[in-house]
């Protein structure tokens, strides 16, 4: 019989070396693609970075300039509000083709409601904001509950608002002088700060904020975590107690209130309420997003990239229109940017395969 001495023997003589397998040394390559899948946003910030000191070796300073740097924010400021929005939808490897719409009405709304109606412009910027958030919560019942596809729900939806918005403003713009003079609080993201040699607007200063605020909240809250595990794998996640169907509603709706932040920042921009406006919105936030390495598989990615993305896209905007060059050189860089972006996604998702 075997005594509990003889188990401490046999122990005791036992190596205690951890069993270590012998993979060989990773290749410059290999590294790269795991250094680029754990850090989703370093590619569109490394495009970002070439592609100033590219325009700027060819302009010099008259890329260079704070008026012309903080113009490049000033042109983005939109589309990074609304990609930021759209970032959240395809985290979750979903799309939302409604944004523009969705930011259109919203703005479109407050100014009625403010002009037709005659309510206070701050009643009236809220119920702009409610107008977006409640569009984003049927997009987002549509898909959780009734388990339709986010690219057919969004594609209706986006028919419906655009529809609605010009039967219900009768095609009519009010005018920047009108909103300047009755309800100048429409206007307040357009406001301008002036540092040296540098204009920023409160549209950009939000902006910005609101991808520091997504990217903590996505990076170190269960939410963030839990929209990240959505779009992975649903069914895993759901399994492991994660409510799918709120999250799903949650994104949506945050999406749709973003968008009519971005309805109110775009009055600021442009001066007027315009039923016409941003109508490619919805396409440029797509570009801004997949540039700047978010999966459209879902799951992978971070606003910060998609930020990088928005301001890649204005300095070649930019930097182009101050070259001299025809306007379709951009929409063809643009498109070489995205395709290779998708490509750069499928090759870095092997490592995780």
């Amino acid at each position: 019989m075997t005594t509990p001495q003889s188990y401490e023997a046999a122990a005791s003589g036992s190596p205690e070396a951890v069993a270590d397998f012998d993979q060989g040394e990773a290749s410059f390559i290999s590294r790269l693609q795991h250094l680029l899948h754990v850090t989703p946003s370093l590619v569109p910030l490394i495009v970002l970075v070439l592609s100033v000191l590219m325009f700027g070796l060819l302009l010099g300073s008259k890329f260079f300039s704070p008026f012309a740097l903080t113009l490049i924010l000033q042109q983005v400021g939109i589309v990074g509000i609304v990609a930021c929005a759209q970032s959240l939808v395809i985290l979750t490897a979903g799309i939302d083709l409604s944004v523009g719409a969705i930011m259109v009405l919203s703005s479109v709304v407050m100014g009625q409601f403010t002009f037709r109606y005659g309510l206070p412009v701050e009643v009236a910027v809220a119920c702009g904001l409610i107008c977006g958030t409640l569009c984003g919560f049927i997009n987002g019942w549509l898909v959780a509950r009734m388990k339709l596809p986010p690219f057919i729900v969004t594609l209706g939806m986006w028919q419906i608002v655009l529809a609605t918005n010009f039967l219900y403003s009768a095609n009519e713009t009010i005018r920047s002088q009108t909103i300047a003079a009755e309800a100048p609080l429409l206007q307040l993201f357009g406001e301008k700060i002036k540092i040296g040699g540098a204009v920023f607007t409160y549209g950009v200063i939000f902006m910005v904020i609101l991808v520091v605020l997504l990217a903590y909240v996505l990076r170190h809250t269960a939410w963030g975590r839990h929209v990240y595990a959505v779009g992975d794998d649903p069914e895993a996640a759901e399994l492991s107690g994660v409510k799918v169907t709120r999250v799903l509603i949650s994104v949506y709706m945050l999406s749709g209130l973003i968008c009519a932040f971005a309805g109110w920042a775009m009055i600021g921009r442009i001066g007027s309420v315009s039923p016409t406006s941003g109508q490619l919105a919805n396409i440029e936030s797509i570009t801004a997003v997949v540039i700047g390495g978010i999966s459209l598989f879902g799951g992978r990615g971070s606003i910060l990239g998609t930020f990088f993305g928005a301001l890649i896209v204005g300095v070649f905007t930019l930097g182009l229109r101050l070259l001299g060059a025809d306007a379709q050189w951009t929409y063809l860089l643009i498109g070489l940017l995205i395709i290779a972006a998708v490509a750069v996604d499928q090759w870095i998702r092997k490592v995780s395969v």
